[in-house]
Formats: structure tokens, C-alpha cells, sequence
């Protein structure tokens, strides 16, 4: 039976610990949730070469994970004001993997949430944006922390809440 969410976190530091919370908030509210570390997957530089050649075992895996569940979460810290590489790189791959590249996200209820070390804001405004083009269905709320101002179990736990409700569009 596919997981009610995936958690993607797109870095081993304290987006990873973040991404865990959120499985913790999950497991609280009966909700089965799978954990997804992009920095554990080899996936080269998306390249038109590249393309040509083949992405490797570890995007069929992944497409199929995500494919499988119905909502995702994704923790990201902003990069350089903007969506780390790793992020980036898996979102490019993923919409290549069909005839339309909106498949995978079109409809698709997802949460953002970022431990950031230089702010977060510009990481979820770019996410939003890219996530919308793709057709997601982005929740209203977000999650932005750091050091000064780490993340909240209630917050963490409303925007679980908040994704549970949300059902993929048929479209």
C-alpha cells in the first residue's frame, strides 16, 4: 500500500532532521510516511547530453516513489537565494521521464518547508513558482526556520494536517 505522504529532503544536514519531524508528525496524525534523501541517489547533472545517455537506475526508483504516493513534503535549505542543486537537478529529471513534464506534480498536494541558514524566503518563493508551473497544488502555508527561529512541532504538525486533507486533482 503506497504511503499517505513522501518527505524529500534535499540536504543531510538540518533539513534532514527537519524532513524526519515531519514523518514524526505524520506517524501522530495515523499517517504513513516514507522519507527520500536526494543527496543519497546518483543522479548525474541533467544535461541534454546527459539525457541521451540515460539518468542511471536511481531516477526509475525515485519516479516510482513519488509516482506512488499522493502528497509530498519537500525540506530544502535556499541556495545561493534560490533551490539547492540537489532539488533542481531531480525536478529536471523527473520531467523528462514522460511525454508531458508536468505529469508527475500536475494536481499533486505539496507542502514546502525549509531550515535555512540565510534566510528561506527566496527558496520558497522560487519553489512556489516552480511547483505551480508544474501544476502542483501548493499548500498556503510554508514552514521557514533556522537557528534563531527553528521550527515549531505545531507548526510542523497544522501543515501535516493541512496536507492530509488535500487530494490529488483528477485531472
Amino acid at each position: 500500500m503506497p504511503p499517505d505522504l513522501i518527505v524529500l529532503t534535499a540536504s543531510n544536514g538540518e533539513n534532514l532532521k527537519l524532513a524526519e519531524r515531519f514523518i514524526q508528525a505524520a506517524a501522530a496524525q495515523n499517517a504513513t510516511a516514507e522519507l527520500i534523501d536526494l543527496t543519497e541517489l546518483d543522479l548525474p547533472l541533467f544535461t541534454p547530453r546527459v539525457k541521451a545517455v540515460g539518468p542511471g537506475p536511481d531516477l526509475a526508483g525515485l519516479h516510482d516513489q513519488l509516482h506512488r504516493a499522493p502528497r509530498w513534503v519537500v525540506c530544502a535549505p535556499e541556495y545561493n537565494g534560490s533551490i539547492p542543486p540537489s532539488l533542481t537537478n531531480a525536478i529536471a529529471w523527473l520531467s523528462v521521464t514522460g511525454d508531458d513534464f508536468r505529469a508527475l506534480f500536475n494536481g499533486r498536494p505539496i507542502a514546502m518547508a525549509t531550515f535555512s541558514g540565510s534566510g528561506g524566503m527566496e527558496l520558497l518563493m522560487s519553489l512556489r513558482i516552480q511547483l505551480t508551473h508544474l501544476g502542483a497544488q501548493v499548500v498556503g502555508r510554508q514552514l521557514l526556520s533556522n537557528h534563531a527561529k527553528p521550527a515549531q512541532d505545531d507548526s510542523i504538525s497544522d501543515l501535516v494536517q493541512r496536507l492530509l486533507q488535500m487530494s490529488p486533482l483528477k485531472l
